[in-house]
């Protein structure tokens, strides 16, 4: 691709040298770059890209973009100045690619919890439609049914559109994708052209990267803002910040709601720990997931395939046959009678949500052991509610490690037993060792019990001083099963 035709829709403060020179790749990490490459210099949060510009031109790149043009310039690269190089390298690397969301339907779901859930089972949905798609998410990412890993819930605006691309190639119609507030904080998703978008609900997190909750809101909201005409919104009527987010879009605005009028509405007619009955804008389905903020979850999936044109008649027979995402919610049945339950829940909201299923289930008939975390590194501010939670809808806490990174796990739990009264501690053991405090808390259960294991759901290691070790809940858990039975 010529230099100009990559530069379309940019633009530009000054550009020096050929705009015509061969351009055979973009990267804004001058470790990746090779010969014939466009480096983009960004000013990151860790380091300023502009630092390594010699050491991309030394890897081969034959033209530079950049906020400042360098003092030095070398003979045969050309270096292309733009006031904010973030804002643009979303809509360069959609140049490069071909722009490939004009070639596909992509709606992308964000808010704090539920988009996993919900872009994995309109993924899974449209397949069963009979339908090519692709899938961007925290788990895994698909190309039709070829799995590609995911580092991130969304990735860097060329490893995305490069994906993109490829979903496109191999004839997808559609793509669903998590937005994240970082994401759309960094113009990662800058240059797409959205279908539709999909609000789950707002709760505290990612203040470590955001400082404040209204940072947090605006670049949720942000991703609404840029929605064209042509797109849906759908958002969730039953949180405060819900119509908030659609205020300023231009998209078609849809709600969803289980307590009030709007345009998808459900109920809970009866629910078991296998799933629940609903009804669903007036016709009754049976489903394979539990809890109040699943049904939530469902009714997002519903309007948006209603939304992109799909018979509901059909989207509910489709429903009914849908599984839970690895790691949310997911039941683990012991032989001695008690239930595990391993989920994702890394905030003080998802908790609540998870343990309200839980209760709604379970009754009074049994207890509730939760073992939980908090992750290192991130926002110190929700570890002593994270903690509140687990107590107030349990009957046992275990305060163990998440996923510590470069703190000490033991601080981290401290932090954690700080948000907690003398009446409170009284029901709650602290272990550090995660594995020790799954086996633990499967000794105590007995037949009846729920045992919540909460953070890291379908993740299968443990992030210690940046070191990632193998670690999986549910296989943890299966061992305890195991011993138990050879016992």
């Amino acid at each position: 691709m010529k230099l100009n035709e990559l530069l379309n829709n940019i633009p530009l403060v000054a550009l020096q040298g050929n705009d015509l020179t061969s351009i055979n790749g973009v990267d804004i990490d001058s470790r990746k770059i090779k010969p014939g490459y466009l480096f983009v210099a960004i000013r990151g949060t860790q380091a300023d890209g502009h630092l390594y510009i010699p050491k991309a031109i030394e890897q081969g790149a034959v033209a530079v973009m950049c906020e400042e043009m360098p003092e030095a310039q070398q003979a045969g690269v050309t270096y292309i100045q733009v006031e904010n190089t973030e804002e643009v390298v979303g809509q360069l690397a959609t140049n490069f690619y071909g722009n490939p969301t004009s070639k596909l339907k992509l709606v992308g779901v964000t808010g704090t919890n539920g988009k996993t859930t919900i872009a994995t089972l309109l993924y899974s949905m449209f397949r069963k439609l009979g339908y090519k798609c692709g899938l961007l998410s925290t788990v895994c990412n698909y190309i039709d049914e070829k799995p590609v890993p995911a580092d991130h819930t969304t990735p860097g605006p060329i490893e995305l559109n490069a994906l993109l691309a490829q979903m496109v190639e191999a004839g997808c119609q559609y793509a669903f994708m998590e937005c994240s507030s970082h994401a759309i904080a960094q113009k990662r998703i800058g240059g797409l052209t959205f279908a539709g978008g999909i609000f789950t609900n707002l709760t505290r997190d990612h203040l470590d990267y955001h400082k404040t909750f209204e940072n947090y809101r605006d670049a949720k909201k942000a991703f609404f803002d840029m929605l064209p005409k042509t797109a849906f919104a759908i958002t969730n009527a039953d949180d405060k910040n819900g119509m908030v987010m659609v205020q300023n879009t231009k998209a078609t605005v849809k709600t969803y709601s289980t307590r009030t009028l709007a345009d998808f509405k459900a109920r809970i007619i009866e629910c078991h720990f296998e799933g629940m009955y609903l009804d669903i804008c007036g016709s009754e389905v049976g489903v394979q997931f539990i809890g109040k903020f699943n049904v939530s979850n469902l009714l997002a999936v519903y309007g948006a395939a209603v939304m992109l044109g799909q018979q509901p008649e059909q989207v509910l027979l489709i429903m009914s046959t849908l599984k839970s995402v690895s790691g949310r919610l997911e039941p683990l049945h012991a032989p001695e009678g008690y239930t595990a339950i391993v989920d994702y829940a890394h905030t003080p909201d998802a908790l609540e949500n998870v343990l309200n299923a839980i209760h709604e289930v379970l009754g009074k008939s049994g207890h509730v052991i939760t073992v939980c975390g908090a992750g290192g590194n991130r926002d110190k501010g929700k570890r002593p509610l994270m903690a509140q939670e687990a107590v107030k809808q349990s009957d046992r806490v275990i305060i163990t490690s998440d996923n510590p990174r470069f703190e000490e796990p033991q601080d981290i739990i401290n932090d954690m037993l700080a948000g907690l009264n003398a009446r409170q501690m009284k029901k709650v053991l602290s272990i550090v060792d995660r594995k020790e405090a799954i086996r633990t808390a499967c000794m105590m259960a007995e037949k009846g019990d729920v045992i919540l294991i909460a953070g890291k759901g379908h993740e299968d290691y443990q992030e210690v001083k940046g070191v990632k070790h193998h670690f999986d809940d549910k296989e943890v858990v299966r061992a305890c099963f195991d011993t138990a039975e050879e016992a």
